[in-house]
């Protein structure tokens, strides 16, 4: 990627704060963006903000709760506002239970529903709006493994969560092609995090094992391919779910 090769380039994402999507924040940063980052913990995306500002790098924070359309509206709105645009949307915000079938209340497979799933379709279709006027825009989706193959221990919510995810990108990307918008998806596999630093010796190398390159995901992993997918070298690609799992899913 060419330095500076997101310059003047507008970046929301959420979950910007923490793990992954801090990242990618960081990344599209460093490639020129401005971010617009999202999250519930402000103290969080404040310390996000910092690290790219004392990079020289532009970053705004917007508290809140994408579950809720009412603050995904503000959250656009004020995004718009400030930039006058948003030229990628990155859904990344997610939540992930480990309960299985029978211990699944329903308030927690709608809490997961909500975030993983409505979230995104609400955002999007916000963002949509503004990105079809101009007839110019990305979208990434940030989905799972566990949305195509079950996982002992994730819950039936979160898969289901992530498949649906993978069907709206095609959807989404099928309905907008026309309006000069690509909207893809990244199908993570297990990714280092501070889930994973909790992970026993034990397990850990039952993990490992089943990965063919043997090693874990990093968030810089995710930010490489979400900064190819954004870029105009992935111009010919839409509608896709790049498979980052080390080869442990194969398709």
């Amino acid at each position: 990627m060419k330095s500076g090769s997101f310059r003047d380039k507008i970046v929301l994402v959420t979950g910007g704060g923490q793990g992954i999507g801090k990242g990618m924040a960081l990344a599209f940063a460093e490639e020129g963006a401005s971010l617009a980052i999202v999250g519930r913990s402000f103290a969080a995306l404040e310390e996000t903000q910092k690290e790219i500002r004392e990079s020289g790098g532009e970053c705004r924070c917007f508290q809140g709760d994408i579950a809720d359309e009412e603050v995904c509206r503000e959250i656009v709105g004020q995004v718009l506002a400030a930039y006058g645009k948003i030229d990628v949307l990155i859904n990344n915000a997610g939540v992930m239970k480990r309960t299985g079938t029978l211990d699944t209340s329903n308030d927690e497979w709608r809490n997961v529903i909500d975030v993983n799933l409505n979230g995104v379709f609400y955002l999007s279709k916000l963002v949509l709006a503004e990105m079809k006027e101009r007839r110019a825009g990305n979208i990434i989706n940030i989905t799972s493994a566990n949305g195509v193959t079950p996982h002992p221990n994730a819950s039936p919510s979160y898969g289901a969560s992530k498949a649906a995810v993978t069907y709206l990108t095609r959807h989404f990307a099928m309905e907008f092609a026309g309006d000069g918008i690509r909207v893809n998806a990244i199908q993570c596999g297990p990714i280092a995090s501070k889930m994973t630093d909790q992970w026993s010796d034990d397990y850990r190398q039952q993990s490992l094992a089943k990965i063919p390159l043997a090693r874990l995901g990093t968030a810089q992993d995710v930010a490489s391919a979400a900064l190819f997918l954004a870029s105009d070298e992935a111009a010919f690609i839409t509608g896709t779910s790049l498979n980052l799992s080390g080869g442990k899913l194969m398709q």
